[in-house]
């Protein structure tokens, strides 16, 4: 026994194919005239405001029109109907997307702080931590020592 589905239903498109005994030798569906109109209405408008005129306006705007059209009424069908493109379109456009770029920024020392004097080794008396050697004033730093391998006026690195 066979099953039939309803699928043959769906697949007779409504379309409009002309006025009685006068049909266009084209198919086109209902939903398509209306889709075609309100974008003919929209690529006039811009292209208007472009400067474009008002011939050449509509004569490229029937062939945007006729192209915009066909590839809009592709993605409609009886199962997905324009609305729910739409909807979907909106959907996908104001959808939460991953951010691509990194936070912060370059590394800098701007947060770390800088003391004007070094920081002295503290020795041990008698269990307690104290200071051996007064900080030196600002100001010039003295001369280095001579390291005992060095040639007395010649600098060497270390």
């Amino acid at each position: 026994m066979r099953i039939r589905t309803d699928d043959e239903v769906y697949r007779v498109d409504a379309v409009w194919l002309g006025p009685p005994k006068a049909t266009f030798p084209w198919r086109a569906r209902y939903v398509a005239w209306g889709v075609g109109t309100v974008v003919f209405l929209v690529v006039l408008t811009v292209f208007r405001q472009l400067g474009i005129s008002l011939f050449w306006a509509i004569a490229w705007g029937l062939v945007v029109t006729i192209g915009l059209t066909m590839i809009i009424c592709a993605r409609i069908s009886h199962e997905r109907p324009l609305g729910a493109v739409l909807t979907m379109w909106l959907r996908e456009l104001t959808a939460p997307r991953e951010t691509m770029t990194g936070r912060g920024g370059a590394v800098s020392a701007s947060a770390i702080r800088v003391r004007v004097e070094r920081p002295r080794r503290r020795s041990r008396q008698r269990g307690r931590l104290t200071r051996t050697v007064a900080a030196p004033p600002p100001g010039p730093h003295p001369p280095r020592p001579a390291r005992p391998t060095e040639v007395a006026g010649v600098w060497t690195p270390r």
